[in-house]
């Protein structure tokens, strides 16, 4: 099963955590869908979204991170278990009760550092394909936060993932990210990359012309596979990054515009995803007598294979064990934290 998606964007501030927080509740909450969300940025925002900012300092100063089970796994060379690190009852969404956190800490960038100065890169990237190909067999979706730059974790992730999604707003500064991100996508294909599930346009304001001017620019090049969902530059969106203490419901963290927008893009990441199956299925041999199958063009046939959409619950199990650390709000309520 392919259905590891790195969301990634070389240009800060297109709203890259907020938008993986929206999917992993909305494919959890209305497809039923096993989420664990991979939190690959140092800054910890999608962490600091999905449970109390005190939980996540405990689980910090407890040594329960993704940050130190890579430097058990990669800097010390020493067997460790991801799955211990991996929160379950996140999320202050009171339906959304399959979505899983692998929480990040500011130590990442150090522990970057240290791999760079031990020349660990293929290490690293062997324990990332790993942690991955296990938690296929898990998860029905799999979203990886990635900072903004081009780090040597975030290439890893880029690499060993089967998809990548790429917001971006619709402004000149957050496109030219874009470039940058398909030039170096383009360097060293021999190593492999994830394949394009698509171009976000997030943050936009449909009242704006010049905004509706990028996004045609952007739809009209059929590299960039734009979703035909974009997503709206609303304050309710940027309120849904504020963890609350009291569960609510998705249609008040998420009302009106916002969450149609949402439930449409993540119908529309699972149908991509089903598409992707389909078109990589192998045919059976037919007989010589019989005119030769046709297949689809390379350029609609661009993203890895998925598991197909479901419509009702979840199937895979929950991480058996996962999650020391229970994550249900205790604390006061945090501060808000925008992507």
């Amino acid at each position: 099963m392919l259905n590891a998606i790195a969301v990634m964007n070389t240009k800060g501030g297109v709203g890259k955590s907020t938008l993986v927080l929206a999917l992993a509740e909305t494919l959890s909450v209305f497809h039923g869908k096993n989420v664990l969300v991979i939190d690959g940025d140092a800054q910890s925002s999608v962490s600091s979204m999905l449970m109390t900012i005190a939980n996540l300092h405990k689980l910090q100063s407890q040594g329960l991170t993704m940050v130190d089970f890579l430097v058990a796994s990669v800097l010390n060379n020493q067997p460790a278990d991801w799955t211990r690190y991996v929160v379950r009852n996140v999320s202050d969404v009171d339906d959304a009760r399959s979505v899983y956190l692998l929480p990040s800490d500011m130590q990442l960038t150090l522990f970057e550092r240290e791999v760079s100065k031990e020349n660990l890169h293929a290490r690293m990237r062997a324990v990332i394909g790993s942690v991955l190909t296990d938690a296929r067999r898990v998860f029905d979706v799999i979203l990886i936060d990635c900072p903004p730059g081009l780090s040597v974790l975030t290439e890893s992730w880029l690499r060993e993932a089967d998809y990548h999604i790429s917001p971006t707003k619709a402004d000149y500064v957050s496109i030219c990210g874009l470039e940058v991100f398909r030039r170096f996508k383009a360097l060293n294909p021999e190593m492999g990359f994830a394949r394009n599930m698509g171009v976000i346009v997030n943050m936009k304001d449909n009242q704006s012309p010049a905004d509706e001017d990028y996004h045609n620019w952007l739809r009209s090049d059929a590299e960039n596979r734009c979703f035909t969902q974009a997503i709206p530059r609303l304050n309710s969106l940027q309120d849904a990054a504020r963890f609350l203490t009291i569960e609510r419901s998705y249609a008040a963290k998420y009302p009106g515009a916002v969450g149609q927008a949402m439930r449409a893009l993540s119908a529309e990441v699972v149908e991509r995803m089903a598409q992707s199956e389909a078109q990589a299925v192998v045919p059976e041999p037919q007989p010589v007598t019989q005119a030769p199958i046709a297949q689809p063009p390379i350029s609609q046939a661009s993203a890895a294979p998925a598991k197909p959409a479901t419509t009702a619950t979840a199937t895979s199990p929950a991480p058996a064990a996962a999650a020391p650390v229970d994550a249900v709000p205790l604390q006061a309520e945090a501060a808000p934290r925008v992507a």
